[in-house]
């Protein structure tokens, strides 16, 4: 039955506490658009991305209206561009790059995500000639994702790929110096990747995945943090069960969402994803939930195990509140979009160091983390391949999203607007780790992979 009480909380997380539905995104294949010809193939993937997805902006729209819910993004994703088929240059897949981008711009969805491959156990020509166009597809469009899965626990770790991501980060950051190297903010480096993820620049659609999908990503680290506070002095196991209700009623927002957006696109429901997803906006941060369970700054000693009470019940809250969940599903700590990540990154509360070991429990990873842009490639393949190993080892999905900020030092702040936020400078440590990343090859799977 409906409950007024359970009305009016929702309206109140909507207006004072930050609650919102992060992205609808439509999960659309695209390999029925294979050709060897680059025009025909670009060709078919504007018609189908734009008329597939016409009316995803305008429904989106008509469902905040309807239910007061603000819906923040309306996004694509579509199938690893690798996956084509056909043959094709670095040039062939920058035009495509800018086919998607002025497919994004007819649509006008918030961002495309896809132009990226798999590669964790080795490269195909058509795998290897995407990542060299990474660099020039992003600086030459302003809406497009790019993700590379480098490691899997069923595959082990491409050592490889990884050593080119290094140089394939710098070279972006280089490109989109005069915009504070943001074009590495729209770059992902994954292990265990999932096919089903609506938020970006993660997202693509997976091969398993049905010819069109809809996937919701919800959000709402204020309404956790809200209710945290007026729980007051109470114990840890009564703090995670009030994380876990908290979460089943944001997650329930979120199915609904989800089944409205699916019954009148007529496209497949897919998943919610329920990760708590922070913005800039004061309140609303996971850093600040970590506080308020009783840390004087995210960072201080006992920030993994608030932050592993933190992830583990959003998600037992979160699943029985629908009927699929997928996607990444947790808590997310980008720093330059996360309020109370940003204070005591500055502070120095927060190190990269810490953050590597905050990774370990949490949903993603090293996420939106701005470093010197003076920093060697190969320490961003350290840094790669550290974050990709705990992904691998704990069967889990991990991701690096780095952002060297091209003539800025540590101590310094980049500034990327709207969600993106602000993100200071971390110093990383300056030892060499080169002759280890150019032995290559992969790294084994570890010994729990052989599980069937």
């Amino acid at each position: 039955m409906i409950n007024l009480n359970d009305i009016l909380e929702t309206i109140n997380m909507i207006k004072e506490e930050n609650l919102d539905i992060r992205t609808v995104t439509m999960g659309i294949s695209l390999l029925d658009c294979a050709s060897d010809d680059i025009d025909t193939l670009c060709t078919r993937v504007y018609d189908k991305i734009t008329k597939t997805a016409e009316r995803l902006v305008p429904v989106g729209e008509d469902i905040e209206k309807q239910y007061g819910i603000p819906i923040i993004n309306k996004r694509v994703s579509v199938t690893p561009i690798s996956m084509l088929g056909g043959k094709h240059s670095s040039d062939d897949y920058v035009k495509l790059a800018k086919t998607l981008d002025r497919a994004a711009n007819t649509l006008g969805i918030n961002f495309i995500g896809g132009f990226g491959a798999l590669v964790e156990k080795g490269f195909t020509d058509n795998s290897r000639n995407l990542i060299n166009a990474i660099p020039e597809a992003l600086s030459s469009t302003n809406l497009v994702c790019s993700s590379v899965n480098v490691a899997s626990t069923k595959a082990g770790i491409n050592m490889d790929a990884i050593a080119m991501m290094g140089d394939i980060i710098l070279k972006t950051a280089y490109l989109t110096k005069d915009n504070q190297s943001i074009g590495c903010a729209k770059l992902v480096v994954f292990a265990n990747v999932p096919q089903d993820n609506p938020f970006m620049a993660g997202a693509f659609h997976g091969i398993g995945e049905a010819e069109t999908v809809i996937n919701v990503g919800v959000s709402g680290p204020g309404v956790v943090s809200s209710a945290i506070k007026r729980a007051g002095n109470c114990d840890l196991s009564a703090l995670a069960d009030i994380i876990k209700k908290t979460s089943f009623k944001i997650t329930r927002m979120g199915q609904l969402v989800a089944h409205e957006a699916s019954r009148r696109l007529n496209v497949p429901f897919g998943i919610v994803d329920l990760s708590l997803a922070p913005t800039p906006a004061v309140g609303d941060s996971v850093a600040y939930i970590l506080e308020n369970m009783g840390l004087e700054q995210c960072g201080a000693h006992g920030t993994v195990a608030a932050l592993a009470l933190l992830n583990d019940a959003v998600k037992k809250g979160g699943v029985m509140a629908s009927s699929h969940v997928g996607g990444l599903s947790g808590a997310f700590i980008p720093v330059s979009e996360d309020a109370g990540m940003i204070a005591a990154a500055e502070s120095g509360a927060l190190s990269l160091d810490k953050l590597v070991s905050m990774t370990a429990v949490c949903s993603v990873g090293l996420d939106m983390i701005a470093i010197p842009g003076d920093t060697p490639a190969d320490i961003i393949c350290g840094i790669i391949a550290d974050e990709i190993s705990i992904g691998v080892a704990n069967t889990k999905t991990t991701a690096v999203r780095l952002i060297p900020a091209y003539g800025k030092t540590a101590g310094e702040s980049v500034s990327f607007g709207g969600l993106l936020g602000y993100a200071p400078i971390m110093e990383v440590n300056g030892k060499s780790c080169a002759e280890f990343i150019a032995r290559g090859g992969r790294v084994p799977a570890p010994i729990h992979s052989l599980k069937n």
